[in-house]
């Protein structure tokens, strides 16, 4: 579809409409990249456990604003697909801090890499640095907002 078949349908669409879009449309795009892996957004939560070795559970629901059931859902497919590992927190027993495995390592380099690619495909350069310095202070504002 071209950028003209767009014009005016979407002028009164709200900002997170937009946000939304970028986000949809670029699982597609990692998808259509990596379709082996049979990941659609858990991607992301691969992601956020690499960067952030030891996380919690609740910490990933607060993170990604999605339920805690539908963390534990999520969580519990990486697990039987090998990508992540739960272990129970030995400070708090009830509780299960969250790894990545060797093979959740090994995808985590081609996701960023494909993820790259994609920014470069749609205009995201190194210039949009504030930008999106200011959409991540936006997602922190509203995860406040919720909790």
């Amino acid at each position: 579809m071209s950028e003209k078949s767009y014009e005016g349908i979407y002028d009164s669409s709200p900002f997170i409409a937009w946000i939304h879009n970028l986000s949809k449309n670029q699982m597609k795009y990692l998808n259509s990249k990596i379709d082996e892996l049979d990941l659609g957004h858990e991607m992301r939560f691969i992601m956020m456990i690499y960067d952030n070795p030891n996380i919690s559970q609740d910490d990933l629901a607060a993170i990604s604003g999605h339920s805690k059931a539908n963390i534990a859902k999520t969580l519990k497919k990486l697990e039987d697909q090998d990508y992540i590992k739960r272990e129970i927190n030995p400070e708090n027993r009830r509780k299960y801090i969250l790894k990545t495995t060797e093979r959740g390592d090994e995808i985590v380099p081609k996701i960023r890499q494909i993820s790259s690619d994609w920014e470069k495909e749609v205009g995201i350069t190194e210039g949009d640095d504030e930008v999106k310095k200011r959409i991540k202070e936006i997602a922190i504002n509203a995860m406040g907002l919720v909790d």
